[in-house]
């Protein structure tokens, strides 16, 4: 049991979720890797949500709500440290959460998906063979016909460089959550959050809930206002700050 007051509770919390996901069966080894190089530059961000990730969920907020068909993308590391997050997204939202993993396993994406709706999930879809998307040639390509396939956002933290590319190319929009803002992940996505998402995700639901009330011009001009690659730039120049 971490002690509350221990100065890295939530960064040695947070290790506890994934390597318990690993002992469900829901996360990878590789998974805990990548956990780690992300811890690494929350590090570096001062283990805070700063302005310009908050832009992005602003800006994340407003196109979700303005997509005809979003969709919630779940690999192994977010249902270990998320799974409740998820849930209210997904009820916000009314929209599906689809299962797709980097390691391929059908039994893992069952698990996964027993998880998820243990945790209260109402639509949790797996991938399906019979349908895939353009221009990627790993497992990831593989997705539902009632989510991703048709889906026009695509919402998918914690996401692997290559399908977030793809999915741009098949036209949709993705809205990344990534804590290095060099990754390809973050370079490609349409909007990208530079933060943890333990932190991310609840700021990104009060804002959703916030912005329901909104009007559809008033939304638009929340993603007009918003430049992506501007605002990568300046969740660098935080980090370089912060290592001077």
């Amino acid at each position: 049991m971490i002690p509350k007051s221990h100065p890295r509770y939530e960064s040695l919390r947070t290790r506890d979720l994934i390597v318990e996901g690993i002992k469900k069966g829901i996360t990878s080894t590789h998974g805990l890797i990548a956990h780690g190089r992300g811890e690494a530059f929350d590090y570096l961000l001062g283990e805070k949500t700063t302005d310009f990730a908050k832009k992005s969920i602003e800006a994340a907020s407003a196109l979700l709500l303005l997509a005809k068909y979003p969709v919630i993308s779940v690999n192994g590391n977010v249902a270990a440290l998320v799974p409740k997050e998820l849930i209210q997204l997904s009820n916000l939202l009314s929209c599906p959460l689809e299962v797709n993993i980097f390691n391929t396993s059908k039994n893992r994406e069952i698990k996964i998906k027993n998880y998820l709706l243990k945790y209260g999930a109402k639509n949790v879809l797996l991938p399906d063979k019979k349908y895939k998307i353009k221009f990627l040639k790993s497992n990831r390509k593989y997705v539902n016909p009632n989510g991703i396939f048709k889906a026009d956002v695509v919402f998918v933290p914690l996401e692997d460089g290559n399908r977030t590319g793809a999915l741009i190319k098949n036209g949709k929009k993705v809205i990344a959550i990534d804590l290095n803002p060099l990754s390809r992940t973050a370079q490609k996505a349409t909007i990208t959050i530079v933060d943890n998402i333990t932190r991310a995700m609840s700021l990104l639901i009060k804002t959703i809930a916030k912005y329901k009330k909104y009007n559809k011009s008033k939304l638009k001009k929340i993603i007009i206002n918003y430049n992506n690659k501007s605002n990568l730039k300046n969740s660098l120049k935080y980090i370089l700050q912060n290592l001077s």
